[in-house]
């Protein structure tokens, strides 16, 4: 069955720049748009970036434009975040997505001093 599983959370300070990581399984990972999402607390589902299966066209929500890069790994399936400039509205739940609506259980990230 499908499954994500996403890592590389934590409590951040702000300005840090953390790398997060999303391993795929029970698909054929390169042939899926997949994306990025967050759930702060106490708000809704926010999407990040979305990256097209062979890893071009990437997109990115206002919000995160010039400082997070969305990538992948096609041959070990795997998906990333790069993380740069982080402010406390960053602190979330982190969820990879794959294309169709499956996601992972997130990982947090905290951006506090």
């Amino acid at each position: 069955q499908v499954q994500l599983v996403e890592s590389g959370g934590g409590l951040v300070q702000p300005g840090g720049s953390p790398r997060l990581s999303c391993a795929a399984s029970g698909f054929t990972f390169r042939a899926y748009i997949m994306k990025w999402v967050r759930q702060a607390p106490g708000k809704g589902l926010e999407w990040v970036a979305t990256i097209r299966g062979d890893g071009s066209q990437p997109t990115y929500a206002d919000s995160v434009k010039g400082r997070f890069t969305i990538s992948r790994d096609n041959a070990k399936n795997t998906l990333f975040l790069q993380m740069n400039s982080l402010n406390p509205e960053d602190t979330a739940v982190y969820y990879c997505e794959k294309f169709g609506g499956v996601r992972g259980q997130g990982t947090q990230v905290t951006v506090s001093s």
